[in-house]
């Protein structure tokens, strides 16, 4: 699409790209119109049915402080948000949260109060996030905050989350999420009361791939 442009066009396309550079996150952006006839800039990949070109792909951050809104929460540590006029995907980091139903898969227990206790922690709220990179999916992996409360943590203290046991992003520290973690045990909030009963999300997507 780029190479067919006229070349003042072309320049202009350029400008406008390397200024949505400086806000936007690292990953891959895509254009394409939809049904309706509009123009979608997004590093999130558009719908399958639908006909894209990737324009670049470099390492972004978002500045500091910026307030994004909801748009959709996916489940207990999964949300989509919008700012900067793009719409992010966002994996909360540092937490695991129980499964939700898919493909004909039945739900773990804890999934609907998990999601349940998210929404409200944010619905209707703006979101600063800190940002620790790209994770499975496109993902960007964030803690997420409304005003100084950090919710990831939020979730665990809860009882709904548990410590994510995977790779960890450089520069998160682990440390505070393994604490609360401990005191939701002993205090055998949310998901906790089901004690040896208790399976793992990550167990749980084993067994039910």
């Amino acid at each position: 699409m780029v190479a067919s442009m006229s070349p003042i066009l072309k320049t202009i396309c350029l400008i406008s790209f390397a200024v949505l550079a400086g806000i936007i996150l690292s990953g891959s952006m895509y254009s394409w119109t939809d049904t309706d006839g509009i123009k979608h800039f997004s590093n999130i990949a558009p719908p399958a049915n639908g006909r894209a070109e990737q324009l670049f792909e470099e390492k972004f951050n978002i500045p500091r402080g910026h307030q994004f809104t909801i748009v959709k929460i996916f489940d207990g540590d999964t949300i989509q948000v919008k700012g900067f006029g793009l719409k992010f995907t966002i994996r909360l980091i540092g937490i695991d949260t129980p499964e939700l139903a898919k493909r004909g898969k039945k739900s773990q227990p804890y999934s609907l109060q998990a999601k349940q206790k998210l929404t409200q922690l944010i619905q209707n709220k703006t979101i600063s996030l800190k940002q620790y990179g790209i994770g499975g999916y496109n993902r960007i992996l964030a803690e997420i905050f409304v005003n100084k409360t950090n919710l990831n943590l939020e979730m665990v203290r809860s009882g709904l989350a548990e410590v994510y046991r995977g790779k960890r992003s450089p520069g998160f520290d682990a440390a505070p999420y393994f604490q609360a973690e401990k005191r939701a045990k002993q205090s055998r909030k949310g998901m906790w009361i089901q004690e040896a009963a208790y399976i793992s999300p990550r167990q749980w997507r084993q067994k039910f791939p």
